[in-house]
């Protein structure tokens, strides 16, 4: 038993001290207090504008139905990394297709990108870059790049050039002018929805007056000479 210690016991301890390292790399959890707390005031409004028994029973449910809604909900600073993520991918793609084609491989060439990308996108190409230099599947490594919109193009280009050994480049070319097209289209869709939400206050406003000064004297001159 002793012996089995002596000779185990180094390789445990290096075991621990790489899972200590890889824990201190890894993000920070996002903690639910706030959202806990919202919950659990809900709850006691609820029971306390009852004021009966069962009121406890009913800010039970409301604290558990807020709790749920506030699960559903993303949380600003993700929206804001995702946010600024989508906004880097195009020029991340371009980059990325640029460092391929002077023949950077593509470990070096994401790790290029990530440091002239600083943000939420280059610290995830960061961790790719990592990936891949420490030997992970390509599906694996370029999978931290996942939750992306439109990064789920970018991961399966990346994953067919390094099982068919095809040119990686020229996809990612492509795949930064469709995002930019996409873009546009986006911007423009948005743009006529403003335009439609703008109007629709106005109608809303305009049929009442409507109603009042030219519909509403009307009836109400027929209805005096009938009776």
């Amino acid at each position: 038993m002793a012996a089995a210690m002596v000779v185990l016991g180094p390789v445990v301890w290096r075991r621990g001290r790489a899972r200590r390292r890889l824990d201190r790399l890894a993000p920070a959890r996002e903690t639910r207090a706030p959202q806990v707390a919202i919950a659990v005031l809900a709850g006691l409004a609820v029971a306390g504008l009852i004021g009966t028994w069962w009121g406890v029973a009913a800010g039970a449910a409301a604290g558990v139905g807020v709790d749920q809604v506030l699960r559903r909900q993303e949380p600003a600073a993700h929206r804001r990394e995702r946010l600024a993520a989508v906004a880097d991918l195009p020029l991340g793609a371009d980059l990325l297709a640029a460092a391929l084609r002077a023949g950077a491989p593509p470990d070096r060439a994401a790790a290029a990108v990530a440091e002239a990308l600083p943000g939420p996108l280059g610290e995830r190409l960061r961790r790719t870059a990592r990936s891949l230099r420490l030997g992970a599947e390509p599906a694996e490594a370029w999978a931290h790049l996942a939750g992306i919109d439109g990064a789920d193009r970018l991961i399966a280009a990346a994953i067919r050039s390094s099982a068919s050994g095809g040119a990686l480049s020229g996809a990612l070319g492509r795949l930064a002018d469709d995002l930019r097209a996409d873009r546009v289209a986006a911007a423009e869709a948005a743009a006529q929805r403003g335009a439609v939400l703008i109007v629709l206050p106005l109608g809303l406003c305009f049929l009442p007056a409507f109603l009042l000064a030219g519909l509403v004297p009307v009836v109400v001159s027929v209805l005096q000479d009938v009776l």
